[in-house]
């Protein structure tokens, strides 16, 4: 079977990627709406693009009201910005909210209506010339076709999915995670793993998209535990950032599944950052879908070196859910009751949780597609 693969038309990637794309930017647009958060400016990050524009003549306008999780009122405060301004192109800096903000911007400009009509759509015109900037390893937005933004009429996570939403350039440049403080670092780390498993799992992988979701799994391994106790790790950081992308186009190509489906309901109802709220599922969901990816799982644990001479497939694959699990307690997952989430409103929440999952379409990608008993079963137990 032929398979179409996808990825950002140019990445610019490892450290002084940034200064070394000034040629690129330049023939995007004459000015830039740059889609951040308030935390990128605090830090500094926004300021290092900014020089690099100054430095290379490009105007700016700076939209920075975007929080944790990206609603349509944000997507159209950045809209009417981008044309009140007389923008013409869009460079999205932050982690996974800021770029997928940028994105749905981008979207409404090149094909018109209001945001909260395009799940599911299928977008006719590109969007303008874009960048994007990770300040995180983990969301792989910058190499994803996809945006999720919530609609605050309905209270559901909408997920944008469209080749049209690939950016023009990712710029990948490690030192830009330094600044993550610890607890994100974990979170989108193991966002990163869990785009990585999935795509692998998928109904729809593939062999290239298996080749970058293996690589991404074990570069996660190998490095995501070290750049959480030592994040100045520039050697480690870079291979975070490289995972990251991998992750990205692993599953832009093959899709996510069960973790995601579930996730975004989570984050829609809770306010959950996605990457803490895909940790938190993360080994419940593989435990359930380990019957039906035997191989594959342990095949994983063949790639990362847990598997033992002697085991059976079930016994690897189950010995790499639990290295899993074992690197989400070191890295100090949170729990729901440890966030802080009340037992009884999430317990009255899960049927519309599950019927919001299986509408977004992820959990079908599952190679045993999932009922809504299922997942019902599975968002009970994270209370376990």
């Amino acid at each position: 079977m032929a398979n179409i693969f996808l990825t950002p038309k140019y990445i610019c990637m490892g450290e002084g990627a940034l200064g070394m794309s000034k040629n690129h930017m330049k023939k995007l647009g004459t000015k830039a709406l740059i889609v951040t958060d308030p935390s990128m400016i605090k830090l500094n990050n926004v300021r290092k693009l900014t020089d690099v524009l100054d430095e290379i003549e490009i105007d700016y306008e700076i939209f920075s009201d975007v929080n944790c999780e990206p609603t349509n009122h944000m997507v159209d405060a950045g809209l009417t910005l981008y044309r009140s301004t007389g923008c013409n192109f869009l460079v999205g800096i932050g982690g996974g909210s800021p770029l997928d903000t940028m994105k749905a911007i981008g979207a409404v400009v090149g094909n018109g209506g209001d945001i909260c009509e395009y799940m599911g759509r299928e977008l006719t015109n590109p969007m303008p010339p874009n960048v994007c900037i990770p300040t995180t390893a983990g969301t792989g937005t910058e190499a994803s076709k996809a945006s999720v933004i919530t609609n605050t009429k309905s209270n559901v996570k909408m997920l944008l999915n469209d080749p049209n939403l690939m950016t023009d350039l990712a710029i990948v440049d490690p030192e830009f995670t330094l600044t993550a403080p610890p607890s994100v670092t974990a979170a989108t780390g193991i966002d990163a793993l869990t785009h990585a498993i999935e795509a692998y799992i998928s109904k729809k992988s593939f062999l290239l998209s298996d080749t970058y979701a293996v690589s991404a799994i074990k570069r996660i391994f190998s490095n995501l535990y070290e750049v959480y106790i030592n994040g100045q790790n520039i050697h480690a950081r870079n291979q975070m950032a490289v995972a990251s992308l991998e992750a990205g186009i692993s599953f832009t190509n093959s899709s996510v599944t069960l973790v995601h489906g579930m996730s975004r309901p989570i984050g829609a109802l809770f306010h959950i950052p996605h990457g803490l709220s895909n940790a938190m599922l993360l080994c419940k969901c593989l435990e359930f879908v380990t019957p039906c990816v035997v191989d594959r799982l342990s095949n994983l644990a063949r790639e990362i070196g847990v598997y033992q001479v002697g085991m059976s497939d079930m016994e690897a694959a189950r010995a790499f859910v639990e290295e899993a699990k074992k690197l989400c307690k070191k890295l100090n997952i949170q729990t729901l009751a440890e966030y802080g989430i009340d037992r009884n409103e999430f317990f009255s929440a899960i049927d519309k949780m599950a019927t919001d999952a299986l509408a977004s379409g992820s959990p079908g990608n599952t190679r045993i597609p999932p009922t809504k008993e299922d997942l019902i079963g599975i968002y009970k137990s994270l209370w376990e």
